[in-house]
């Protein structure tokens, strides 16, 4: 009974934490990697149900430090998903995120890279807009009292510090273009800022979207609000 009980719980978090850099390294299609989460849910319950049993029934050959970890696989293995579902209700199901739902910054040389992407380049349109304004109202036009160029400097540093890869710089038309790959599944999402003048000082906006998914589980206005917070500390040290 230990012995089964422990390779279900091992089987378990394999089968929901594999399909993920599988899907990433091109192993496995993305429904496949779902697939086999859900199935891994289905295991650590079947583990936990087959601890349970291990524990009432056979105490006495029951190898506690064993049947601890694998208690903790099982437990994991359910948790992590269930995360992200909680996650994934108590967030729009929406995927293009801009500081400017009406003139959203659009995607130039990006664009080519999204082309067999199952999201298009285009901005999402009005329902999306409303879906943001109502989840995410603090995501508006940044306004700075320094010029174009040199927010757009800091802006790029920024980039770099967040660790995005800088697809495009064109600082002429203060258009900065960088895509950001997420850790677990590898999601590619990708994001465009401008810079244009305003009086003496400048406007920004920044968009965020996903290339796969319907939902974002909320990723995209977090990014945005990271590089906000990142330009913020950078333009301050200067």
């Amino acid at each position: 009974m230990k012995k089964l009980s422990s390779i279900v719980c091992l089987l378990a978090i394999l089968l929901v934490v594999l399909p993920g850099p599988l899907y990433k390294w091109q192993l496995i299609e993305l429904s496949t990697a779902f697939t086999g989460i859900r199935y891994g849910v289905f295991a650590a319950i079947a583990g936990l149900i087959l601890l349970v049993v291990q524990a009432g029934f056979f105490r006495k050959s029951t190898y506690w430090p064993l049947f601890a970890i694998s208690a903790v696989l099982a437990i994991v293995a359910v948790a992590m998903p269930l995360s992200i579902m909680s996650k994934a209700k108590s967030v729009p199901p929406i995927h293009d995120i801009s500081t400017d739902v009406v003139t959203p910054p659009e995607f130039v040389a990006i664009a080519k890279l999204r082309a067999d992407a199952p999201n298009p380049v285009e901005y999402a349109g009005p329902e999306t807009a409303a879906q943001q304004l109502k989840a995410y109202p603090d995501l508006t036009t940044l306004r700075f009292k320094e010029n174009t160029k040199h927010v757009i400097r800091v802006s790029i540093d920024s980039v770099k510090s967040l660790g995005w890869e800088l697809v495009s710089a064109d600082i002429e038309n203060g258009i900065i273009e960088a895509t950001d790959t997420t850790m677990w599944f590898g999601f590619k999402d990708d994001v465009v800022i401008r810079v244009i003048a305003k009086g003496d000082g400048s406007e920004l906006d920044i968009r965020s979207k996903s290339r796969v998914g319907k939902s974002d589980l909320g990723k995209n206005a977090e990014r945005i609000n990271q590089f906000i917070a990142q330009l913020n500390t950078e333009l301050s040290q200067l």
